[in-house]
């Protein structure tokens, strides 16, 4: 029996007992290429998407300033040719509105949207045992039942929001910048306040100074901002990335972070600090991630001396860009190092913004905000009138989109129970007690560590190869051991535990969010590293990971 007809006798026999083969949740990146590659195996899907169109984050975070931190020509889908050969980004790095025309551009060429439904929210998802299927509700009292439950709902995607007291009083208006109006904020003029200066809140800063009537920036912990040194991309410059695409792919599907930029060639090891102050001079003037390549990224976040030389550097060039010394410290970060959280760019002279007579500063680790007034924000020490208010606070990172949704495994378990005391997964793909169950990105996996359509593609085609392997083989069921899920997270934790992340308090350990248990979440051992590990597992018959054969599969010639 050819593969052709395993798929068609599976397809024939799931239609029977589900409405669908698979149901993807979510239509940015991840559930796009996810539907598509289902397709081609000839399954029957169906996506669900809460918002009214395509672009997942990308769709929601459309708040002044919003851009990618990859470069646009690696930012984009690399499995088909004619998407990025018809395609030109128009800057370095991409700004939210050309990346949501680039996806509604792919779902189009794919011809995707046929198989969505659009402003339709997954409530609860429960899993049966004995019939190997989901049960997957929505909000508006849709019911479905399907073969395999597959989440690309992203690792940035629920929005945290601190509980301050007294936001209810507040009498001017209040937005999070991951749920920004989609006809926009008037700003011009105003009396803004902006609290958190990640690189959202970075961004936003930036773009807003020059708007408001007077900019607050509530900051509690200062930031690593690099530049980005964006600018249009020329039709030359274009064309000579459009002759190399296969070579740029190959060399970022195999690297660390998921992008084709070589480290430079010295090694950190050996040389004098006058000598690495100059390379880091001339990566800095390349700007972006091409900083943090100045030498292997594993060795700078794992060398802690070398690092330090790269801190130190940085906290000079924030000296030197802000004219007040008072206000320059409070701008140097010193309690963790370079790339121990996520390294934010500067694409708008964020340090600069900080000269200007309308911004002002508030180190609210000092002077800690108490509440939320009619009139704007109090802290500790000073009382802010305010006519908007703007969350940057960033987001319930990597499990809180998939907790929001009430998923339940064998026997009712949820989701929630699982991991009371932190995410747990295989490869962060699969988890023990929730067969049939595929998280794209999911916990200990890359992702966020990465540039994250490599990431991406890698999960979409291992979940593929892996669907089609159990059809061919006659298999319904598919779920990660105990034994292999305890190990996995193991190795990610102890990989991160020899590293500099522990020294940095962030949201790749959810210590960004009161009460959410603290575990390094992405597996840090790089992008290359884990392509590896998981294609030896599916050579090695989905080691790690038990198989139930259906009962009334076809029979398989081998």
């Amino acid at each position: 029996m050819s593969d052709g007809d395993v798929r068609e006798a599976t397809t024939e026999r799931a239609s029977e007992t589900t409405d669908f083969d698979a149901v993807v949740v979510g239509a940015g990146f991840s559930g796009l290429y996810m539907l598509h590659r289902l397709r081609e195996l000839g399954l029957s899907v169906r996506v669900y998407e809460k918002g009214d169109g395509v672009g997942g984050t990308w769709y929601w975070n459309r708040y002044p300033g919003a851009r990618c931190d990859s470069e646009s020509h690696i930012y984009c889908y690399s499995f088909d040719e004619d998407l990025y050969e018809e395609w030109e980004w128009s800057e370095r790095y991409p700004e939210q509105p050309e990346i949501l025309e680039y996806l509604n551009f792919a779902a189009d060429e794919l011809d995707l949207r046929r198989d969505i439904a659009f402003e339709t929210e997954v409530t609860s998802a429960s899993y049966d045992d004995d019939a190997a299927t989901w049960t997957i509700e929505t909000a508006d009292g849709e019911r479905v039942e399907t073969r395999f439950f597959i989440s690309a709902v992203g690792c940035l995607s629920e929005p945290f929001k601190p509980d301050f007291d007294g936001l209810d009083t507040f009498e001017g208006e209040w937005y999070h910048t991951a749920r920004w109006p989609h006809d926009g904020v008037d700003l011009d003029g105003q009396r803004v306040g902006v609290i958190g200066t990640g690189s959202t809140g970075i961004q936003f800063i930036s773009e807003t100074a020059s708007r408001a009537g007077h900019l607050t920036v509530f900051q509690r912990t200062p930031n690593y901002a690099v530049p980005a040194r964006n600018r249009p991309l020329e039709a030359e410059e274009y064309e000579e990335i459009r002759e190399n695409y296969d070579a740029i792919w190959e060399q970022a599907r195999n690297s660390r972070l998921g992008m084709p930029f070589d480290p430079d060639e010295n090694s950190a090891r050996g040389l004098s600090e006058a000598e690495i102050h100059d390379i880091l001079e001339d990566r800095w003037q390349q700007g972006g991630f091409r900083f943090l390549h100045a030498f292997e990224p594993g060795h700078v976040l794992s060398n802690a001396d070398t690092n330090a030389i790269i801190s130190e550097f940085i906290r000079e060039k924030i000296r030197e860009r802000v004219d007040d010394p008072d206000t320059a410290e409070k701008l140097v970060p010193t309690d963790h190092p370079y790339g121990a959280k996520r390294p934010p760019m500067d694409y708008n002279d964020y340090y600069g913004t900080y000269n200007r007579d309308d911004v002002s500063l508030v180190d609210v680790e000092e002077n800690p905000i108490t509440e939320i007034t009619p009139d704007g924000v109090r802290t500790t020490a000073d009382e802010y009138d305010l006519d908007v208010l703007v969350f940057a606070t960033g987001f319930d990172a990597m499990t809180g989109a998939l907790l929001a949704m009430d998923i339940r495994g064998r026997d009712g378990l949820p989701l929630e129970e699982k991991w009371a005391d932190g995410p747990t997964t295989y490869l962060g793909l699969g988890m023990h007690d929730f067969p049939n169950l595929f998280t794209i990105t999911g916990p200990q996996s890359p992702s966020v560590l990465t540039n994250m359509p490599m990431s991406i593609e890698q999960h979409v085609e291992w979940i593929t190869d892996c669907i089609a392997y159990m059809d061919r083989e006659g298999y319904d069921r598919i779920e990660a051991t105990a034994e292999s899920e305890q190990q996995w997270v193991s190795q990610t934790n102890m990989l991160a535990d020899n590293m500099l992340f522990s020294e940095a308090k962030s949201w790749y350990r959810g210590e960004n969010v009161p009460g959410k248990p603290s575990i390094f979440t992405p597996f840090p051992g790089g992008l290359e590293m884990y392509r590896g590990i998981c294609e030896r597992v599916a050579e090695d018959d989905y080691d790690g990971f038990e198989l139930r054969e259906a009962t009334d599969a076809p029979t398989v010639e081998q």
